[in-house]
Formats: C-alpha cells, sequence, structure tokens
C-alpha cells in the first residue's frame, strides 16, 4: 500500500480534540459555537483555535473546522467577519454545506481550503464537476452508498482535482443527509442548522412488524472494509462522533490507526475489534457499504449496546457469571479511560507566550527580540532607519504597546513587554515601526503574510421582471395531463427517483407533452443519474427544474435553462449567486424552512427568478433503507434491485405522544415519511407577494397517506383566485385542505 490513508477524527470540545490528536488522528475537525452541525456539542471559541492548531500541527495532525449549516441572510455578516479571522490563521480547511459560502471563499478568501459537507448530499458523478467547479477540495461521499459506487465517485473525484472522504465509524442517519427534515417540521429544530433532535431515534407505538424504534438503525463500522476501501482509491476515513466524549473518540481513533498502521505494513488485518465494542455503540453494521440492506441494520433501542454485548459475546447464563462479565467491562472501559488521561494530562491548547524586548541607542536602529514560549534561541528584529533625538513625541513602551495591539492576530499570549533597553526621548518614523511589526508578524506565522480585512459590499435587491406573481403546478402521473387544460399555469412533471434502464417510457411522456417542464428528484445514484442524463439529452427541454445540483450541473453543461428546486436548502443570498454565476441558473424555490422576516432580508440577483411554494406534502425523511421491514413487515430479506421500481406501499407510524406519519413508497420512489398535515402558506401571497416570480403548488397523491385528497381542479382554481386577488379564496383553500400548517414560515431557523 503506497498511499497513505486519512484517519479523520471527531473534535466535539477540547478534550475530545486532545484524544484524537494522541490517538493518531492525521485530522480533526471541530467546530466553534455557531455556524456547525453539532450544536449540542460543547465546541470551541474563537480563542481556543490557535491553541488547538498549534497541538495539532505539532503532532502532524491538520484542523478542519465545521461551518455545515445553512447560513440566514442576517448571519451573513458574521459569517464574512469570521472568514476574515480564519484566513489569517493555519487552519486546514473549512467543512461546508451552504453554496453560498462557496461564493464567498472563491471570490474574496480563496487561500480557504473548502471541503463538501455530507449535508450537500453527494452521489453522483454530476455533482462531483459541479463541486469542483464551484470551489471545493474535497467532498465527504453520502453515507448511503455502496463499495463500488464509492469506487466510482472516487476516480471521477481524482480527475477534477477533489479527495473523496466516507464516514467508516458512528451514527447513521436513516435518512439521506442535507434531506431530514424530521425534527424541523415536529419541533423547529432543522437538522440543516445542527440542531437535529432524532427522531429516528424516537418510540414509537409497537408496529406490526413488533418494533418499537422502527427507524433505528444500528451504528457503522467498516473496521474489517478497510481493504474495499483502500482499493477504492479513498482518501479520508472519516469517524463520527462530534457529540461523544474524549473516551469515545480516544478509544475509536486508537484501533482504527492500530488497524489502519498494521495494514499498511502488512497488508494483513487484525481481527480484533473488541474496544470498539466497550465504548457507546448501537451494535454495529455495514451494510449501506456492502449493499445488502436488510432489516438486521436496524436495533430495536438507540441506547449503548456495549455492555449487552459483552454479555452476549461472554454466553454466561448465570447471574453471578454476568455481574463479573458487567464488572470486568466496566474495569476494562475505565482502564481505557484512564490511559487517555495519562496521555494527555501534560499537553495544553494554550496560546503560546512569547516575550517582546525593544532595545535602542541614540544613532542605532530599534532592536526587537523575540522569544517564544520555553525557547532560549532569541529572534532578532532590526529597523533599517537609526534611532534619532526626538523632535516632538518619543517612542515609548506605551506607543509600542499600542503599536503592538492585537500582534500575529492574537495568536500568541505576550507574557512580557520589555523596554528597560531602550534609551528615552527617541524618535524614529512610524513606517519603520510598522515595517517591523510586520516583520515580527511575518516570523512568527512562519512567513504566512497578513491578508487584509475583505469589504462586501451589501448585494443589490433587484426587482422582479413583472409585477404579479404567476401559478404553476406539480404533476406526477399521466392520469392528471387534464389538468393542462385547465390552467395557463406552468405544469412541472415529477420523475421518479428509479428509472428503468434503457426505458423510454419518461421520455416518451415529455416528448408528447411538450408543455411538461421536468421536475428531477433530490437524490440519483447511479445508473439512476445516468437514465436522467439519457432523458435530458433525448429530451433537451427548453428548462427543467433540479433538485439535484449533478442534473444542474448537466443542464448547464448542454445549455438548458434550469431552476433551482426547494430541496436545495436556498437560505440566502450568495447561494442564489453561487448558481447563477457559476452554473447558469435562472431562478430558485426559496427553502420553506425559513419564516418570512429571513425571505424578506433575501436579495435576488438580477435578471433572476424567484419561488416559492405555498402548498405540498411536507416530506420529514427519504431513506435508502426500507421502512417496511420494521412497519408492517416484508417478507423479502433484503432490498432487490426491483424494489425502487416495483413496490408501492404505505402505511402509517405513530409516536409514543400521539402523533401520526405516512409512511409512503412510491414506484420507482424512495420509502419516504411524510407529516400528517400538508403544507398550505396562504399569507405569504399578500405578506410577500412582491417578491416572487411564481407560487408552485404540489399535486401530485405522494405523501397523502390515508387522508382524502382534495378534487385538484378545486384546487387550481381557487389558487389562481387568490393570485388574482379573489378575498375569498384564502378561506376557501382552508376549508379544502382539511389538516394543513404553516408553522415553518411562522418559527423559520
Amino acid at each position: 500500500m503506497n498511499k497513505k490513508i486519512e484517519l479523520l477524527a471527531p473534535g466535539g470540545d477540547v478534550e475530545a480534540i486532545k484524544a484524537g490528536i494522541i490517538a493518531g488522528a492525521n485530522a480533526v475537525y471541530c467546530g466553534l459555537d455557531n455556524f456547525n452541525a453539532r450544536n449540542r456539542a460543547a465546541n470551541l471559541s474563537f480563542d481556543d483555535l490557535p491553541g488547538i492548531l498549534h497541538l495539532a500541527h505539532q503532532h502532524d495532525c491538520e484542523v478542519f473546522l465545521t461551518l455545515n449549516v445553512v447560513i440566514l441572510e442576517q448571519e451573513l455578516a458574521s459569517l464574512i467577519k469570521l472568514l476574515n479571522k480564519l484566513v489569517n490563521t493555519k487552519i486546514d480547511g473549512i467543512i461546508v454545506q451552504d453554496l453560498g459560502i462557496f461564493n464567498l471563499v472563491k471570490k474574496h478568501f480563496p487561500s480557504l481550503s473548502v471541503h463538501a459537507s455530507t449535508q450537500l448530499t453527494s452521489h453522483n458523478e454530476g455533482q462531483i464537476k459541479f463541486l469542483a467547479k464551484i470551489g471545493a477540495t474535497r467532498v465527504n461521499l453520502s453515507r448511503e452508498l455502496n463499495i463500488n459506487e464509492i469506487k466510482s465517485l472516487t476516480s471521477v473525484a481524482h480527475k477534477h482535482e477533489l479527495l473523496s472522504e466516507v464516514f467508516v465509524h458512528g451514527a447513521l442517519c436513516v435518512a439521506f443527509s442535507g434531506q431530514c427534515y424530521s425534527s424541523s417540521v415536529s419541533v423547529g429544530n432543522s437538522g440543516n442548522r445542527g440542531s437535529c433532535s432524532q427522531a429516528c431515534r424516537d418510540e414509537y407505538e409497537i408496529t406490526e412488524a413488533g418494533a418499537k424504534y422502527p427507524l433505528n438503525l444500528k451504528d457503522n463500522s467498516a473496521y474489517f472494509d478497510l481493504p474495499a476501501l483502500v482499493d477504492a482509491g479513498v482518501d479520508s476515513l472519516k469517524v463520527e462522533g462530534r457529540i461523544k466524549n474524549a473516551h469515545y473518540v480516544y478509544t475509536v481513533v486508537d484501533t482504527w490507526r492500530k488497524q489502519i498502521d498494521a495494514f499498511e505494513k502488512s497488508g494483513q488485518l487484525q481481527n480484533d475489534d473488541t474496544n470498539l465494542h466497550r465504548v457507546f455503540n448501537r451494535d454495529f453494521t455495514n451494510s449501506f457499504l456492502t449493499g445488502n440492506l436488510t432489516k438486521d441494520m436496524f436495533i430495536d433501542s438507540p441506547r449503548d449496546y456495549s455492555l449487552q454485548h459483552a454479555v452476549k459475546e461472554s454466553k454466561v447464563v448465570l447471574l453471578k457469571d454476568i455481574e463479573q462479565v458487567k464488572n470486568d467491562h466496566y474495569q476494562q472501559k475505565n482502564r481505557l479511560g484512564d490511559e487517555l488521561a495519562e496521555k494527555i494530562k501534560d499537553i495544553s491548547i494554550a496560546k503560546q507566550s512569547i516575550s517582546l524586548s525593544f532595545t535602542g541607542k541614540l544613532n542605532q536602529p530599534l532592536t526587537l527580540n523575540i522569544i517564544v514560549g520555553d525557547n532560549e534561541k532569541t529572534h532578532r528584529l532590526e529597523t533599517e532607519s537609526t534611532l534619532s533625538a526626538a523632535q516632538q513625541s518619543p517612542i515609548d513602551q506605551s506607543a509600542l504597546e499600542k503599536s503592538f495591539k492585537n500582534f500575529a492576530f492574537n495568536n500568541f499570549d505576550i507574557n512580557d513587554f520589555n523596554c528597560t533597553g531602550l534609551d528615552e526621548n527617541l524618535s524614529i518614523p512610524f513606517k519603520e515601526i510598522t515595517t517591523l511589526k510586520n516583520q515580527a508578524t511575518l516570523l512568527l506565522t512562519d512567513s504566512a503574510k497578513i491578508i487584509p480585512h475583505v469589504n462586501i459590499p451589501e448585494l443589490v435587491k433587484h426587482k422582479k421582471p413583472s409585477n404579479k406573481p404567476s401559478l404553476s403546478i406539480l404533476i406526477a402521473d399521466v392520469k392528471d395531463l387534464y389538468l393542462c387544460d385547465l390552467t395557463d399555469a406552468d405544469v412541472y412533471f415529477k420523475l421518479p427517483e428509479s428509472l428503468k434502464k434503457g426505458c423510454n417510457k419518461h421520455i416518451d411522456i415529455l416528448l408528447d407533452n411538450p408543455r411538461l417542464i421536468p421536475w428531477f428528484p433530490a437524490v440519483l445514484i447511479g445508473k439512476d443519474y445516468d437514465e436522467s442524463v439519457r432523458i435530458l439529452e433525448q429530451v433537451r427541454p427548453k428548462r427543467i427544474v433540479s433538485n439535484n445540483t449533478g442534473i444542474a450541473y448537466k443542464a448547464f453543461e448542454m445549455g438548458i435553462e434550469w431552476i433551482a428546486g426547494p430541496f436545495l436548502n436556498t437560505t440566502n443570498s450568495y447561494v442564489l449567486l453561487t448558481l447563477q454565476e457559476e452554473l447558469n441558473c435562472a431562478g430558485a424555490f426559496i427553502s420553506n424552512e425559513i419564516n418570512r422576516l429571513q425571505i424578506k432580508k433575501i436579495a435576488r440577483p438580477d435578471n433572476f427568478k424567484l419561488l416559492y411554494s405555498i402548498y405540498h406534502p411536507i416530506l420529514l425523511m427519504t431513506s435508502r433503507q426500507c421502512f417496511f421491514q420494521r412497519t408492517v413487515g416484508c417478507e423479502k430479506p433484503s432490498i432487490e434491485d426491483g424494489c425502487m421500481l416495483k413496490c408501492e406501499k404505505s402505511t402509517t407510524i405513530t409516536n409514543v405522544k400521539g402523533v401520526s406519519y405516512a409512511v409512503d413508497k412510491q414506484k420507482g420512489g424512495y420509502p419516504s415519511i411524510y407529516n400528517n398535515e400538508q403544507f398550505l402558506n396562504v399569507d405569504i401571497v399578500k405578506d410577500l407577494g412582491d417578491l416572487f416570480d411564481e407560487f408552485f403548488i404540489d399535486l401530485t397523491d405522494i405523501g397523502s397517506g390515508s387522508k382524502a385528497a382534495p378534487d385538484k381542479a378545486q384546487l387550481i382554481t381557487q389558487f389562481e383566485n387568490m393570485l388574482n386577488g379573489d378575498e375569498t379564496a384564502p378561506q376557501n383553500l382552508e376549508q379544502i385542505v382539511e389538516l394543513s400548517t404553516r408553522n415553518q414560515y411562522s418559527k423559520g431557523l
């Protein structure tokens, strides 16, 4: 094995970061107290960062900072302020979900290396090309991919000078990352903002299949799949766990470190994964990686399984023997904790201390001596000009301290500032002091030039081309084609997530009905992406809507006008700029997760449409796994190739609070869960009608569950009446749609 593979460790707090470093991680990822997707972790203050970077780099370990949430318009000033500070640290990369950050970094902070977060749901070739174009240097591939898919995408990434990163250990989301809105809808805590309340771990009423936790997956572990990952060319193996403690981080990283080292040395794996079972886990599965999606991926408890595993492995049955196994387990666990405590007791993230000493006499240069930390070596710098007798204000300690305030961007603590060797009543041109400070800064930052602060002007809010917003509708079945005759609205046709290879069904539908505008879903993996590309190539529509950046990239390459769909999580103006400037995007749906005031602040780019969905089923989550194995049961032992294309089941699950959700599987679609209420927002038409070009209604039967579907023709009529100023239409719609909510429009993010 020639290539060195990176082991990437989580760091939710300072102690966990120390643990990852000392256990042998090649890199750690951590977050500050804002803009990161684990706000339940302790996280860091910015003042912690210089010490973290110094400690990590001493151990040849890189540090990546998580900025992996969607950004709101009112937060952009704070974000830009943070980026201005980060460019003058030694941070090795930032992890990003929000597409707007790519625009800001590429234009104004190009020295920062940007990694695409798993929240970007990256799973096809077009998405890799898209990320390369907007400035990513690394992509964290979707956790749902199998090893062959990972290998293929890694090859594409390398061709476009991107590194690939794969989660290999820790908690698994049952939903596609970045496409889960369950906690956002149910309790107002968005996973896209780092506030996931883990609805997938909740207890539900016992299902027909006998499960109390029907959505709860085991933890991921690819410990014995290392050879396959190496063969796939993966660059970084990522451990999940930023809300885990230092003990967990140390144990997992140390175990993986030894496995990687052994394989690099001998080509052989270590067979002992005992220590992985001694820290928190929900039992382990590698089924996404192997592509064998069975009900064994689930476990009917979200709690720690480590003790149960120890008892199970011991095969003892007597109570006294079980108690002994438990005692042994805790002792072994404590020994690992003691081992960690001993290793990190003497390491510190305190800023390096420096001593500054100024000396100088008449007709001699001003001299600065710098001592860093406990290093006895003194760095000596001198001015080019010599000191002269002061005519007005002499230089003294007070003047020099003022000049050296915020020295080296607060990366050091000045513990001694000494001017006793500087004679009184002397002067030197101020520019000489500035030059001296700059030379000292370069010395302390390893000759890295200080990047000046960037002031970014406020974006212009361009007006929309027409005053009155129009209506658009979405259908997904040819039986609804008659609706085209009832309205002048744009009609989008929803394409499925899975397509039969070589089948021309949807090509024929679109060619026979040129008024239909193709609507591409958020997730398109493998052949489904290839078939979607074939639809584009065969139909060559004038316009599309895409919720998938891979298809968006292909449309851009082909010169096809495209609109960014609602599942691209658009929450700020810079996202719109990224899409317009990099991919010639013609317009975008604004996220339904944000509220009226958050929407109002967004600046429209020039010649760019803004769209908003005012009526749709509320998607909670979409999964590559089957939700029916653990709800109503399924006779199939695992998901087969035909399941996606043929299966059409539905049921409901009810949590212990009595709230029910629709579990829905359409032909050609991924298993999905929907809220019991429809999203209906009639208020936005009068609130923000002047901001939007188009209001959208979803007339598909998807996610309706057992609810009676309203008459679609009647819905179109009432929505059109509302846009035409009929004051009775909103009330009529509230009556037609029996169960509805607009909570997200009220709460926002």
